[in-house]
């Protein structure tokens, strides 16, 4: 959909891809710029077990950035991860403003040691599968995060679980 000559949908799979890219690249300061002061971000996964969902981490705009400030100050495993975000739906709404998004996202991590037995230095191995579920607010013809839930399908985390996703 086109506001004023702006193709909106473009500029939040354009906001989507960049996240994607910035996340790659521990560019976490990157990252918070594509996102609006009021922005919330959350990690889930549905439990079977208890009927219910699991939060695996929730904040505010201000609290990641107080998370992202503490990042080099935790034992992590450094084996980069890698993501790869497909853009399923954009829907804009009539006045152009904001939009709700669905991606879906897989993530690998590329291993710098063979400290698991079954995974040698070098090889890449799938860490998570889930989707984003976003909303964005559209300015000016740029799209910002207003909430993001990482939805996930795994239920186990590893090391550098504690990293934005």
């Amino acid at each position: 959909m086109a506001t004023n000559g702006v193709d909106v949908a473009g500029a939040v799979r354009d906001t989507i891809y960049r996240a994607a890219i910035h996340l790659d690249a521990q560019k976490w300061d990157d990252w918070l710029e594509l996102c609006d002061e009021k922005f919330h971000y959350a990690i889930k996964a549905f439990s079977p077990e208890i009927n219910y969902d699991m939060i695996y981490l929730q904040g505010t705009r201000k609290e990641m950035q107080t998370l992202i400030k503490l990042l080099p100050k935790h034992n992590t495993d450094h084996s980069p991860l890698t993501r790869h975000t497909t853009v399923y739906t954009v829907d804009v709404a009539p006045d152009g403003k904001s939009a709700k998004a669905v991606s879906s996202f897989v993530i690998y991590q590329n291993m710098l040691d063979g400290t698991n037995s079954h995974i040698d230095a070098g090889e890449s191995r799938l860490f998570l599968v889930g989707k984003y579920i976003d909303t964005l607010e559209v300015s000016d013809g740029k799209a910002r995060f207003v909430d993001r839930e990482v939805r996930l399908e795994n239920r186990r985390l590893d090391k550098g679980s504690h990293w934005p996703l």
